[in-house]
């Protein structure tokens, strides 16, 4: 992720504030800088490091801001920073790992409006939104929604209808995207090229979209987790490579690691059925049961088939709890 220091959208992709019918500062004001502290031994230091920064916005006046979940992800500090300058803590309250969303408390006054929430479903492709990082419209980027399609993360993780925006934001993760009529309606969390041939490179933001946050949103205040059945969580990270299911990686202490599965292992089959993309894998895996139901693979390693039988885990059991302040 891009550091967050001076940095500058170029104006000619900067919103104009004459363009919109809403306050566009005022709503840009709300959206904050967010870096959060890490312990060296969490699980998830490795591979998303042990201080990050990125972008939040303020969705309730009592300071709730949502954010990006992998920036908390076992965050024992975290501090809010405003346009003003001012540097308020914050306590990683929740985190789900279906949507990819995550809430930080502010835990002193942040004087800051909610932005209202939209909805996402009724966004078209084409359409223009603003992708906003703390900083106003010098660090907002006049978007359009390019594409809605599926996406499929290598660290086991499906959204069924991601949002992708282009022109790309430089420093997006945790940004508001923010429709035509002031509200909010997704959080930025990726960077991708995308090739329209062979020859051509377009870069884009994966945006979450608004509409998965509503129905665990509760849940998330009260429990700081879904009180749905947790899905079942390998620990592997997987890439399509020439029409093959690599497994590049395993979490260190997870399921996976514990049932042997290596790097360079191929992915065949979930349970006898095949499975040829990273969202077939999931969506066989998740179909089992809830996390701790045994899950069946079959391999190809070093020429030879091999059958390994992996117990699925909690992910949020391996995760370190951050101590409230």
């Amino acid at each position: 992720m891009p550091s967050s220091g001076e940095w500058k959208i170029p104006p000619a992709a900067q919103p104009k504030a004459e363009g919109y019918k809403f306050d566009l500062d005022r709503t840009l004001g709300s959206v904050v800088a967010l870096r959060a502290e890490v312990p060296a031994h969490a699980t998830t230091a490795e591979t998303l490091g042990t201080e990050r920064a990125g972008h939040g916005v303020v969705i309730r006046d009592s300071g709730l801001v949502l954010t990006i979940g992998y920036l908390i992800t076992e965050a024992e500090t975290v501090w809010l920073r405003p346009a003003d300058g001012r540097v308020v803590p914050g306590h990683a309250l929740a985190y789900d790992h279906e949507t990819g969303f995550g809430l930080v408390q502010a835990l002193a006054r942040l004087d800051l409006p909610a932005v209202p929430l939209g909805r996402s479903a009724d966004l078209l492709v084409g359409e223009h939104v603003v992708l906003a990082a703390a900083g106003g419209r010098q660090r907002a980027v006049a978007a359009r929604i390019v594409a809605r399609q599926e996406f499929a993360g290598y660290w086991e993780y499906l959204l069924e209808d991601a949002l992708f925006t282009a022109p790309a934001h430089p420093n997006w993760g945790g940004t508001a995207l923010i429709n035509a009529a002031g509200e909010l309606v997704g959080i930025g969390s990726l960077h991708l090229e995308q090739r329209r041939d062979p020859e051509t490179v377009f870069h884009v933001n994966l945006v979450v979209p608004i509409d998965l946050l509503p129905p665990v949103l509760d849940d998330l205040l009260a429990h700081g987790r879904p009180t749905r059945p947790p899905r079942p969580w390998l620990g592997l990270y997987a890439t399509e490579l020439e029409d093959r299911l690599v497994v590049v990686g395993v979490a260190r202490g997870s399921p996976a690691q514990r049932a042997d599965l290596r790097p360079g292992d191929v992915l065949l089959n979930v349970a006898d059925t095949p499975v040829a993309s990273l969202a077939e894998l999931f969506r066989h895996v998740w179909a089992l049961g809830p996390a701790g139901v045994e899950v069946p693979l079959t391999v190809m390693r070093d020429g030879r088939m091999l059958a390994l039988r992996i117990t699925s885990g909690d992910r949020m059991r391996f995760l370190h709890t951050p101590r409230m302040h």
